[in-house]
Protein backbone atom coordinates (compact mmCIF):
# COMPACT_ATOMS: atom_id res chain seq x y z
CA UNK A 1 0.00 0.00 0.00
CA UNK A 2 1.55 3.45 -1.06
CA UNK A 3 0.22 6.90 0.01
CA UNK A 4 0.99 10.32 -1.01
CA UNK A 5 3.15 12.69 1.11
CA UNK A 6 0.41 15.02 1.15
CA UNK A 7 -1.72 12.44 2.80
CA UNK A 8 1.04 11.75 5.63
CA UNK A 9 1.02 15.30 6.68
CA UNK A 10 -2.64 15.39 6.58
CA UNK A 11 -2.56 11.90 8.98
CA UNK A 12 -0.02 13.32 10.92
CA UNK A 13 -1.64 17.08 12.03
CA UNK A 14 -4.76 14.74 12.20
CA UNK A 15 -3.28 12.35 15.28
CA UNK A 16 -1.61 15.84 16.63
CA UNK A 17 -5.25 17.24 17.28
CA UNK A 18 -4.15 20.20 15.02
CA UNK A 19 -7.18 21.75 13.93
CA UNK A 20 -5.96 24.56 11.89
CA UNK A 21 -3.20 25.25 9.55
CA UNK A 22 -2.92 28.80 8.49
CA UNK A 23 -1.01 30.09 5.51
CA UNK A 24 -1.39 30.83 1.54
CA UNK A 25 -0.83 28.28 -0.95
CA UNK A 26 2.00 28.39 -3.59
CA UNK A 27 3.13 26.48 -6.50
CA UNK A 28 5.30 24.13 -4.05
CA UNK A 29 2.42 23.37 -1.55
CA UNK A 30 -0.31 22.75 -3.94
CA UNK A 31 -0.48 19.12 -3.18
CA UNK A 32 -0.77 19.46 0.24
CA UNK A 33 -3.55 22.17 -0.13
CA UNK A 34 -5.68 19.05 -2.50
CA UNK A 35 -4.92 17.08 0.46
CA UNK A 36 -6.53 19.62 2.81
CA UNK A 37 -9.87 19.97 1.27
CA UNK A 38 -10.20 16.50 1.30
CA UNK A 39 -9.73 16.47 5.59
CA UNK A 40 -12.35 16.42 7.76
CA UNK A 41 -10.17 17.19 10.52
CA UNK A 42 -7.92 19.62 9.13
CA UNK A 43 -9.18 23.22 8.28
CA UNK A 44 -6.92 25.17 6.17
CA UNK A 45 -7.14 28.78 6.61
CA UNK A 46 -6.24 31.44 4.00
CA UNK A 47 -4.79 34.25 4.96
CA UNK A 48 -3.60 37.86 3.46
CA UNK A 49 0.20 37.83 4.76
CA UNK A 50 2.39 35.07 6.69
CA UNK A 51 3.17 37.70 9.23
CA UNK A 52 0.00 37.00 10.67
CA UNK A 53 0.09 33.58 10.46
CA UNK A 54 2.23 32.91 13.24
CA UNK A 55 -0.02 35.24 14.84
CA UNK A 56 -3.23 33.30 14.72
CA UNK A 57 -1.59 29.88 15.36
CA UNK A 58 -0.05 31.90 18.71
CA UNK A 59 -3.77 33.09 19.61
CA UNK A 60 -5.34 29.70 18.81
CA UNK A 61 -2.89 28.06 21.27
CA UNK A 62 -3.22 30.85 24.29
CA UNK A 63 -6.59 30.54 23.94
CA UNK A 64 -7.61 27.24 23.72
CA UNK A 65 -4.35 25.20 24.72
CA UNK A 66 -4.29 23.79 21.13
CA UNK A 67 -1.34 23.67 19.02
CA UNK A 68 -1.97 25.25 15.54
CA UNK A 69 -0.25 24.82 12.24
CA UNK A 70 1.61 27.00 9.27
CA UNK A 71 1.66 26.10 6.31
CA UNK A 72 4.30 28.32 4.23
CA UNK A 73 5.62 28.22 0.65
CA UNK A 74 9.53 28.51 0.40
CA UNK A 75 11.52 31.83 0.62
CA UNK A 76 9.32 34.55 0.78
CA UNK A 77 6.10 32.47 2.83
CA UNK A 78 8.85 32.08 5.18
CA UNK A 79 10.77 34.96 5.27
CA UNK A 80 7.10 36.55 5.42
CA UNK A 81 6.78 34.48 8.42
CA UNK A 82 9.24 35.47 10.62
CA UNK A 83 8.09 37.69 13.15
CA UNK A 84 5.03 35.34 13.98
CA UNK A 85 7.54 32.55 14.58
CA UNK A 86 9.82 34.66 16.67
CA UNK A 87 6.95 36.17 18.81
CA UNK A 88 6.50 32.31 19.58
CA UNK A 89 9.78 31.57 20.34
CA UNK A 90 10.45 34.22 22.79
CA UNK A 91 6.81 34.00 24.51
CA UNK A 92 6.95 30.19 25.07
CA UNK A 93 4.36 29.49 22.50
CA UNK A 94 4.28 25.87 20.77
CA UNK A 95 3.53 26.03 17.19
CA UNK A 96 4.36 23.73 13.78
CA UNK A 97 5.98 25.89 11.30
CA UNK A 98 5.06 23.42 8.07
CA UNK A 99 7.70 24.63 5.43
CA UNK A 100 7.88 23.57 1.91
CA UNK A 101 11.25 23.00 0.56
CA UNK A 102 12.30 23.42 -2.90
CA UNK A 103 12.85 19.84 -5.63
CA UNK A 104 15.66 17.71 -3.75
CA UNK A 105 15.58 15.17 -6.57
CA UNK A 106 16.06 16.90 -9.73
CA UNK A 107 19.92 18.61 -9.33
CA UNK A 108 19.58 21.58 -10.54
CA UNK A 109 20.26 24.88 -9.17
CA UNK A 110 18.89 28.63 -9.04
CA UNK A 111 15.37 27.22 -7.98
CA UNK A 112 12.29 29.42 -7.19
CA UNK A 113 12.59 30.77 -4.00
CA UNK A 114 15.91 29.04 -3.19
CA UNK A 115 17.43 30.09 -0.10
CA UNK A 116 18.22 27.95 3.13
CA UNK A 117 15.53 28.29 5.01
CA UNK A 118 16.67 25.73 7.53
CA UNK A 119 19.36 28.36 8.45
CA UNK A 120 17.39 31.18 8.43
CA UNK A 121 14.52 29.31 11.04
CA UNK A 122 17.01 27.94 13.48
CA UNK A 123 17.52 30.63 15.81
CA UNK A 124 14.07 31.67 16.67
CA UNK A 125 12.82 27.56 16.69
CA UNK A 126 13.05 25.30 19.27
CA UNK A 127 14.21 22.73 15.98
CA UNK A 128 14.47 23.07 12.03
CA UNK A 129 14.72 20.19 10.30
CA UNK A 130 13.79 18.62 6.54
CA UNK A 131 12.08 15.32 6.70
CA UNK A 132 14.73 12.64 5.11
CA UNK A 133 12.90 11.15 2.95
CA UNK A 134 9.11 10.49 1.94
CA UNK A 135 8.07 7.57 4.32
CA UNK A 136 9.71 9.56 7.22
CA UNK A 137 7.43 12.62 6.93
CA UNK A 138 5.05 11.19 9.33
CA UNK A 139 7.66 10.34 12.19
CA UNK A 140 9.08 13.75 11.66
CA UNK A 141 5.94 15.58 11.59
CA UNK A 142 5.12 13.77 15.31
CA UNK A 143 8.07 13.75 16.80
CA UNK A 144 8.48 18.05 15.74
CA UNK A 145 4.89 18.49 17.92
CA UNK A 146 6.09 16.25 20.45
CA UNK A 147 9.33 18.80 20.63
CA UNK A 148 7.29 21.94 20.46
CA UNK A 149 5.56 20.95 23.47
CA UNK A 150 8.12 19.79 25.91
CA UNK A 151 9.67 22.03 28.34
CA UNK A 152 9.27 25.48 27.66
CA UNK A 153 6.92 25.32 24.70
CA UNK A 154 7.88 27.32 21.23
CA UNK A 155 7.69 26.76 17.40
CA UNK A 156 9.12 23.97 15.50
CA UNK A 157 10.09 23.97 11.96
CA UNK A 158 9.95 21.09 9.46
CA UNK A 159 11.02 21.22 6.10
CA UNK A 160 9.35 18.90 3.43
CA UNK A 161 10.46 19.44 -0.32
CA UNK A 162 8.21 19.34 -2.76
CA UNK A 163 8.90 16.34 -4.73
CA UNK A 164 7.87 14.28 -1.23
CA UNK A 165 4.71 16.23 -2.13
CA UNK A 166 4.39 14.99 -5.45
CA UNK A 167 4.98 11.57 -5.02
CA UNK A 168 3.62 8.06 -3.04
CA UNK A 169 5.76 6.37 -0.67
CA UNK A 170 4.94 2.86 1.12
CA UNK A 171 2.97 3.19 4.71
CA UNK A 172 4.96 3.78 7.25
CA UNK A 173 4.30 1.95 10.55
CA UNK A 174 2.86 3.14 13.37
CA UNK A 175 4.28 5.76 15.34
CA UNK A 176 3.66 7.08 18.64
CA UNK A 177 6.15 9.61 19.99
CA UNK A 178 7.24 9.14 23.58
CA UNK A 179 6.26 12.21 25.53
CA UNK A 180 8.74 13.42 27.52
CA UNK A 181 7.86 13.40 30.94
CA UNK A 182 7.51 16.39 32.86
CA UNK A 183 10.55 17.00 34.93
CA UNK A 184 9.61 16.24 38.57
CA UNK A 185 10.96 18.62 41.60
CA UNK A 186 13.84 17.30 43.30
CA UNK A 187 12.07 16.47 47.30
CA UNK A 188 14.98 17.33 48.84
CA UNK A 189 15.28 21.10 47.08
CA UNK A 190 11.27 21.11 47.36
CA UNK A 191 11.72 20.47 51.49
CA UNK A 192 14.51 23.37 51.44
CA UNK A 193 11.70 26.03 49.99
CA UNK A 194 8.99 24.73 52.48
CA UNK A 195 11.73 25.46 55.11
CA UNK A 196 12.46 28.77 53.71
CA UNK A 197 8.91 29.91 53.41
CA UNK A 198 7.04 28.04 55.75
CA UNK A 199 9.71 29.74 57.99
CA UNK A 200 7.24 31.96 61.46
CA UNK A 201 8.40 35.11 60.28
CA UNK A 202 8.35 34.70 56.80
CA UNK A 203 6.43 37.04 54.66
CA UNK A 204 6.38 35.12 51.31
CA UNK A 205 5.39 37.12 47.67
CA UNK A 206 4.20 34.76 44.98
CA UNK A 207 5.42 35.71 41.59
CA UNK A 208 3.85 33.94 38.57
CA UNK A 209 4.48 33.62 34.66
CA UNK A 210 2.59 31.71 31.75
CA UNK A 211 4.64 28.58 32.61
CA UNK A 212 2.16 28.10 36.03
CA UNK A 213 -1.27 28.21 34.02
CA UNK A 214 -1.67 24.93 34.42
CA UNK A 215 -2.19 25.40 38.14
CA UNK A 216 -5.48 26.03 38.80
CA UNK A 217 -6.79 25.36 42.15
CA UNK A 218 -3.89 24.18 44.01
CA UNK A 219 -2.31 27.42 42.51
CA UNK A 220 -4.57 29.19 44.66
CA UNK A 221 -4.45 26.74 47.43
CA UNK A 222 -1.10 27.30 48.06
CA UNK A 223 -1.25 30.92 47.83
CA UNK A 224 -3.63 31.13 50.80
CA UNK A 225 -1.29 28.49 52.45
CA UNK A 226 1.45 31.23 52.49
CA UNK A 227 -0.92 34.00 52.82
CA UNK A 228 0.90 35.93 49.87
CA UNK A 229 0.16 38.54 47.74
CA UNK A 230 0.03 37.19 44.05
CA UNK A 231 2.08 38.84 41.21
CA UNK A 232 2.06 38.00 37.83
CA UNK A 233 3.81 38.75 34.48
CA UNK A 234 2.65 40.44 31.67
CA UNK A 235 1.75 37.17 30.30
CA UNK A 236 0.78 35.37 33.05
CA UNK A 237 -2.09 37.54 32.91
CA UNK A 238 -5.12 35.74 34.38
CA UNK A 239 -3.20 32.57 35.60
CA UNK A 240 -4.43 33.27 39.51
CA UNK A 241 -8.16 34.22 39.35
CA UNK A 242 -7.40 38.49 39.53
CA UNK A 243 -10.69 38.72 41.70
CA UNK A 244 -9.04 36.95 44.38
CA UNK A 245 -8.14 39.48 47.66
CA UNK A 246 -4.51 38.03 47.05
CA UNK A 247 -4.20 39.23 44.12
CA UNK A 248 -1.89 41.97 44.15
CA UNK A 249 -1.13 43.28 40.64
CA UNK A 250 0.60 42.18 37.30
CA UNK A 251 4.06 42.71 38.23
CA UNK A 252 4.75 44.50 41.75
CA UNK A 253 8.17 46.67 41.16
CA UNK A 254 8.55 50.19 39.82
CA UNK A 255 5.33 49.70 37.14
CA UNK A 256 2.92 48.90 39.39
CA UNK A 257 0.49 51.22 41.53
CA UNK A 258 1.88 52.69 44.34
CA UNK A 259 -0.07 50.15 47.17
CA UNK A 260 1.07 47.24 45.45
CA UNK A 261 4.67 48.44 45.10
CA UNK A 262 4.63 49.23 49.18
CA UNK A 263 3.18 45.73 50.11
CA UNK A 264 5.27 43.77 47.93
CA UNK A 265 8.26 45.76 49.75
CA UNK A 266 7.21 44.26 53.34
CA UNK A 267 7.69 40.76 51.78
CA UNK A 268 10.89 38.84 53.21
CA UNK A 269 11.46 36.20 50.49
CA UNK A 270 9.91 35.55 46.68
CA UNK A 271 8.75 32.71 45.09
CA UNK A 272 8.65 32.46 41.11
CA UNK A 273 6.57 29.96 39.25
CA UNK A 274 6.81 29.50 35.11
CA UNK A 275 8.43 33.08 34.82
CA UNK A 276 12.22 33.88 33.54
CA UNK A 277 12.35 37.57 34.65
CA UNK A 278 12.63 39.02 30.96
CA UNK A 279 12.98 42.81 30.07
CA UNK A 280 9.06 43.58 29.61
CA UNK A 281 8.00 41.30 31.90
CA UNK A 282 9.59 43.34 34.62
CA UNK A 283 9.80 46.53 33.47
CA UNK A 284 12.61 47.09 32.08
CA UNK A 285 14.22 44.75 35.23
CA UNK A 286 13.02 46.81 38.09
CA UNK A 287 11.27 44.51 39.33
CA UNK A 288 13.67 42.56 41.66
CA UNK A 289 12.96 39.49 43.72
CA UNK A 290 11.85 40.21 48.08
CA UNK A 291 14.27 38.80 50.29
CA UNK A 292 15.69 35.45 48.69
CA UNK A 293 14.50 34.09 45.95
CA UNK A 294 12.83 30.52 45.04
CA UNK A 295 12.69 30.69 41.55
CA UNK A 296 10.66 27.16 39.95
CA UNK A 297 10.76 26.86 35.94
CA UNK A 298 10.27 24.07 33.79
CA UNK A 299 13.69 25.38 31.92
CA UNK A 300 17.45 25.02 33.74
CA UNK A 301 18.85 28.02 31.98
CA UNK A 302 15.92 30.36 33.15
CA UNK A 303 16.68 29.90 36.57
CA UNK A 304 19.20 32.22 38.52
CA UNK A 305 19.81 33.83 34.68
CA UNK A 306 18.74 37.63 35.88
CA UNK A 307 18.54 37.16 39.26
CA UNK A 308 20.38 34.75 42.08
CA UNK A 309 18.37 32.07 43.41
CA UNK A 310 18.56 30.78 46.83
CA UNK A 311 17.04 27.81 45.69
CA UNK A 312 16.61 26.84 42.08
CA UNK A 313 13.65 24.10 41.34
CA UNK A 314 13.64 22.88 37.58
CA UNK A 315 10.52 20.79 37.48
CA UNK A 316 6.83 21.63 35.95
CA UNK A 317 4.78 24.11 37.75
CA UNK A 318 2.05 22.03 38.41
CA UNK A 319 4.25 19.39 39.69
CA UNK A 320 6.36 21.60 41.80
CA UNK A 321 3.43 23.10 43.04
CA UNK A 322 1.67 20.32 44.40
CA UNK A 323 4.92 18.97 46.32
CA UNK A 324 5.25 22.24 47.90
CA UNK A 325 1.59 21.88 49.28
CA UNK A 326 2.44 19.00 50.83
CA UNK A 327 5.75 19.86 52.05
CA UNK A 328 3.75 23.21 53.80
CA UNK A 329 1.58 20.31 55.52
CA UNK A 330 0.10 22.77 58.11
CA UNK A 331 2.42 25.81 58.36
CA UNK A 332 0.47 28.94 57.93
CA UNK A 333 0.73 32.69 57.83
CA UNK A 334 -2.48 34.20 58.91
CA UNK A 335 -1.17 37.28 60.43
CA UNK A 336 0.54 38.18 57.05
CA UNK A 337 -2.54 37.22 55.08
CA UNK A 338 -4.68 39.48 57.13
CA UNK A 339 -2.34 42.26 56.28
CA UNK A 340 -1.77 41.66 52.58
CA UNK A 341 -5.53 41.19 52.40
CA UNK A 342 -6.66 44.36 53.99
CA UNK A 343 -3.58 46.34 51.82
CA UNK A 344 -5.33 45.19 48.50
CA UNK A 345 -8.43 45.59 49.22
CA UNK A 346 -7.62 49.36 50.63
CA UNK A 347 -5.26 49.82 47.89
CA UNK A 348 -7.90 48.77 45.01
CA UNK A 349 -10.76 50.81 46.32
CA UNK A 350 -8.46 54.05 46.30
CA UNK A 351 -7.58 53.38 42.46
CA UNK A 352 -11.51 52.99 41.92
CA UNK A 353 -12.31 55.81 44.02
CA UNK A 354 -8.83 57.68 41.68
CA UNK A 355 -10.51 56.51 38.20
CA UNK A 356 -13.82 58.10 39.28
CA UNK A 357 -12.78 61.32 40.05
CA UNK A 358 -11.19 61.32 36.61
CA UNK A 359 -12.52 64.36 34.10
CA UNK A 360 -14.36 63.59 31.14
CA UNK A 361 -11.76 64.69 28.56
CA UNK A 362 -14.36 64.64 25.49
CA UNK A 363 -12.40 61.12 24.47
CA UNK A 364 -12.97 57.75 25.36
CA UNK A 365 -11.11 56.83 28.57
CA UNK A 366 -9.56 53.51 28.64
CA UNK A 367 -10.22 52.25 32.21
CA UNK A 368 -13.80 52.95 31.19
CA UNK A 369 -13.82 51.13 27.79
CA UNK A 370 -12.61 47.66 29.38
CA UNK A 371 -15.18 47.69 32.21
CA UNK A 372 -17.90 48.60 29.55
CA UNK A 373 -16.42 45.56 27.45
CA UNK A 374 -15.75 43.11 30.24
CA UNK A 375 -19.22 43.89 31.83
CA UNK A 376 -20.99 43.14 28.30
CA UNK A 377 -19.00 40.68 26.57
CA UNK A 378 -18.83 38.54 30.16
CA UNK A 379 -16.13 36.77 32.03
CA UNK A 380 -15.12 34.07 29.87
CA UNK A 381 -13.82 36.71 27.14
CA UNK A 382 -10.84 36.23 25.40
CA UNK A 383 -8.68 39.96 24.85
CA UNK A 384 -6.00 40.53 22.19
CA UNK A 385 -3.78 43.23 22.63
CA UNK A 386 -1.18 44.42 20.48
CA UNK A 387 2.75 45.98 21.08
CA UNK A 388 2.65 49.17 23.34
CA UNK A 389 0.14 51.12 25.26
CA UNK A 390 -2.72 48.54 24.26
CA UNK A 391 -1.39 45.76 26.29
CA UNK A 392 -0.86 48.11 29.37
CA UNK A 393 -3.57 49.77 29.48
CA UNK A 394 -5.93 46.28 29.22
CA UNK A 395 -3.88 44.75 31.67
CA UNK A 396 -3.78 47.31 34.47
CA UNK A 397 -8.08 47.97 33.65
CA UNK A 398 -8.58 44.25 33.22
CA UNK A 399 -9.72 41.68 35.79
CA UNK A 400 -9.60 38.54 34.57
CA UNK A 401 -10.52 34.85 36.05
CA UNK A 402 -8.20 32.46 34.27
CA UNK A 403 -5.47 31.71 32.19
CA UNK A 404 -6.13 32.07 28.44
CA UNK A 405 -8.03 34.95 28.87
CA UNK A 406 -5.39 37.51 27.80
CA UNK A 407 -3.04 37.24 24.69
CA UNK A 408 -0.43 40.19 24.34
CA UNK A 409 2.88 40.22 22.38
CA UNK A 410 5.36 40.22 24.82
CA UNK A 411 8.73 39.45 25.13
CA UNK A 412 9.27 40.09 21.43
CA UNK A 413 6.30 42.93 21.17
CA UNK A 414 5.79 42.71 17.41
CA UNK A 415 3.52 45.41 16.54
CA UNK A 416 0.41 43.63 14.34
CA UNK A 417 -0.20 40.91 16.68
CA UNK A 418 -3.80 41.34 18.02
CA UNK A 419 -6.06 41.57 14.77
CA UNK A 420 -4.83 38.07 13.66
CA UNK A 421 -4.08 36.24 17.30
CA UNK A 422 -7.83 37.53 18.08
CA UNK A 423 -8.85 35.39 14.94
CA UNK A 424 -6.90 32.04 16.15
CA UNK A 425 -8.57 32.67 18.89
CA UNK A 426 -11.83 32.84 17.73
CA UNK A 427 -11.16 30.12 15.17
CA UNK A 428 -9.85 27.89 17.98
CA UNK A 429 -12.31 28.60 19.97
CA UNK A 430 -15.82 30.03 18.35
CA UNK A 431 -18.01 29.34 21.90
CA UNK A 432 -16.17 32.56 23.50
CA UNK A 433 -16.33 36.19 22.79
CA UNK A 434 -13.30 37.58 21.32
CA UNK A 435 -12.19 41.21 21.33
CA UNK A 436 -9.38 42.95 19.53
CA UNK A 437 -7.65 46.21 20.89
CA UNK A 438 -5.05 47.36 17.84
CA UNK A 439 -3.61 50.61 17.86
CA UNK A 440 -4.29 52.64 15.28
CA UNK A 441 -0.20 51.90 14.27
CA UNK A 442 -1.05 48.07 14.74
CA UNK A 443 -3.80 48.38 12.62
CA UNK A 444 -1.85 49.55 9.19
CA UNK A 445 0.14 46.10 9.91
CA UNK A 446 -2.76 43.79 9.93
CA UNK A 447 -5.85 45.14 9.60
CA UNK A 448 -6.70 43.48 6.76
CA UNK A 449 -6.88 40.28 8.33
CA UNK A 450 -10.74 41.51 9.33
CA UNK A 451 -11.19 39.99 5.41
CA UNK A 452 -10.10 36.79 7.38
CA UNK A 453 -12.46 37.10 9.99
CA UNK A 454 -15.63 37.82 7.70
CA UNK A 455 -14.24 34.94 5.65
CA UNK A 456 -13.85 32.86 7.72
CA UNK A 457 -16.79 33.54 10.03
CA UNK A 458 -14.92 34.71 13.20
CA UNK A 459 -16.78 37.17 14.56
CA UNK A 460 -14.21 39.60 16.58
CA UNK A 461 -14.95 42.56 18.33
CA UNK A 462 -11.78 44.98 17.22
CA UNK A 463 -11.88 48.52 19.27
CA UNK A 464 -9.51 50.75 17.56
CA UNK A 465 -7.29 52.91 19.98
CA UNK A 466 -7.47 55.66 18.25
CA UNK A 467 -5.09 58.90 19.11
CA UNK A 468 -3.34 59.50 15.66
CA UNK A 469 -0.21 58.58 16.60
CA UNK A 470 2.41 55.75 17.89
CA UNK A 471 1.27 56.15 21.82
CA UNK A 472 3.92 54.87 23.80
CA UNK A 473 6.67 55.73 21.38
CA UNK A 474 5.55 59.36 21.40
CA UNK A 475 4.72 59.15 25.23
CA UNK A 476 8.27 58.12 25.61
CA UNK A 477 9.84 60.89 23.23
CA UNK A 478 8.08 63.65 25.60
CA UNK A 479 9.14 62.22 28.52
CA UNK A 480 13.18 61.74 27.37
CA UNK A 481 13.58 64.52 24.22
CA UNK A 482 10.22 67.20 24.85
CA UNK A 483 9.24 66.51 21.93
CA UNK A 484 8.17 63.90 18.93
CA UNK A 485 9.64 62.74 15.99
CA UNK A 486 8.01 60.58 13.69
CA UNK A 487 5.69 59.31 15.56
CA UNK A 488 2.65 60.92 14.57
CA UNK A 489 0.28 58.61 12.50
CA UNK A 490 -0.92 60.09 8.41
CA UNK A 491 -4.48 60.21 9.15
CA UNK A 492 -6.45 57.23 7.58
CA UNK A 493 -10.45 56.45 7.80
CA UNK A 494 -10.94 53.19 9.84
CA UNK A 495 -14.34 53.04 8.27
CA UNK A 496 -13.93 52.74 4.75
CA UNK A 497 -11.16 49.90 5.51
CA UNK A 498 -13.54 47.78 7.50
CA UNK A 499 -16.24 48.66 4.12
CA UNK A 500 -13.89 47.54 2.21
CA UNK A 501 -13.37 43.99 3.41
CA UNK A 502 -17.01 43.89 4.05
CA UNK A 503 -16.80 44.66 8.28
CA UNK A 504 -19.05 46.27 9.84
CA UNK A 505 -18.14 49.81 11.92
CA UNK A 506 -18.98 52.37 14.24
CA UNK A 507 -17.43 54.99 15.63
CA UNK A 508 -16.89 55.70 19.61
CA UNK A 509 -15.91 59.28 20.54
CA UNK A 510 -16.74 59.99 24.00
CA UNK A 511 -17.26 57.96 27.11
CA UNK A 512 -21.14 58.94 26.99
CA UNK A 513 -21.81 56.60 24.15
CA UNK A 514 -19.57 53.85 26.00
CA UNK A 515 -22.97 51.54 26.87
CA UNK A 516 -24.72 52.18 23.31
CA UNK A 517 -21.77 51.40 21.42
CA UNK A 518 -20.83 48.74 23.37
CA UNK A 519 -23.61 47.01 23.32
CA UNK A 520 -24.08 47.29 19.67
CA UNK A 521 -20.91 45.48 19.10
CA UNK A 522 -22.02 42.61 21.12
CA UNK A 523 -25.08 42.42 19.34
CA UNK A 524 -23.07 42.39 16.17
CA UNK A 525 -20.54 39.89 17.09
CA UNK A 526 -23.18 37.68 19.33
CA UNK A 527 -25.02 37.57 15.62
CA UNK A 528 -21.98 35.84 14.18
CA UNK A 529 -20.76 39.26 12.24
CA UNK A 530 -17.28 40.97 13.09
CA UNK A 531 -17.15 44.55 13.73
CA UNK A 532 -14.60 47.24 14.00
CA UNK A 533 -15.02 50.55 16.82
CA UNK A 534 -13.24 53.25 15.74
CA UNK A 535 -12.59 54.23 19.20
CA UNK A 536 -11.19 58.06 20.17
CA UNK A 537 -9.38 56.71 23.00
CA UNK A 538 -7.99 59.19 25.48
CA UNK A 539 -3.96 58.67 26.47
CA UNK A 540 -3.22 61.70 28.39
CA UNK A 541 -2.69 59.59 31.73
CA UNK A 542 0.25 57.62 31.25
CA UNK A 543 -0.18 53.64 32.60
CA UNK A 544 1.86 52.32 35.55
CA UNK A 545 3.28 50.55 33.62
CA UNK A 546 4.75 53.20 31.20
CA UNK A 547 5.86 55.61 33.80
CA UNK A 548 8.09 52.70 36.28
CA UNK A 549 9.80 51.89 32.64
CA UNK A 550 10.75 55.83 32.22
CA UNK A 551 12.15 56.52 35.47
CA UNK A 552 13.71 52.86 35.90
CA UNK A 553 15.74 53.87 32.65
CA UNK A 554 16.21 57.43 33.67
CA UNK A 555 17.84 56.60 37.10
CA UNK A 556 20.26 53.49 35.80
CA UNK A 557 22.29 56.17 34.01
CA UNK A 558 24.97 58.22 34.57
CA UNK A 559 24.22 61.01 37.05
CA UNK A 560 25.87 63.65 34.54
CA UNK A 561 23.71 61.62 31.56
CA UNK A 562 20.46 61.85 33.64
CA UNK A 563 21.14 65.37 34.32
CA UNK A 564 21.58 66.48 30.54
CA UNK A 565 18.56 64.39 29.23
CA UNK A 566 15.89 66.36 32.07
CA UNK A 567 17.81 69.70 31.04
CA UNK A 568 17.30 69.26 27.05
CA UNK A 569 13.49 67.69 27.96
CA UNK A 570 13.07 71.14 30.19
CA UNK A 571 14.35 73.58 27.92
CA UNK A 572 12.81 72.62 24.95
CA UNK A 573 9.21 72.09 26.63
CA UNK A 574 10.25 76.07 28.16
CA UNK A 575 10.90 76.95 24.43
CA UNK A 576 7.99 75.43 23.04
Amino acid sequence: MSISGSELVIRALADEGIRLAFGIPGTHNIELYDALAASERVRPVLITDEQSAGFMADGAWRASGEMACLNLVPGAGLTHALSGIAEAFLDGVPMLVLGCGIRQDGGRAYQLHDVDQLAIARPITKAAVRSPSGPEIYRTIREACALARAGTPGPVMVEIPVDQYLFRHPAPPAFLPEPAAPPEPDSALVRQAAELLGDAGARPLLYLGLGAREGGPALVRLAEALGAPVATTISGKGVFPERHPLFLWNGYGRTAPPFARELAERATVTLAIGCRFSEVGTGSYSTEPRGPLVHVDVAPEAIGQNYPARIGIVADASLAIAALLGALGERRHPEWRAEVERAIATGRAGLDAERARREDSGRVAPERLFAEIAERFGPRTVYATDSGNGTFLAMEALRLEGPGRFLAPVDYSCMGYAVPAAIGAKLACPELPVVAAPGDGAFLMTGLELLTAASQSAPIATFVLRDHELAQIAQFQRTAFGRTVASRLPDYDVGSLAEAVGVEWVRLERDADLAEVVRYAWEVTAAGRPIVVDTAIDYEQPTYFTRGVVRANLERLPLKDRLRMVGRALGRRLRA
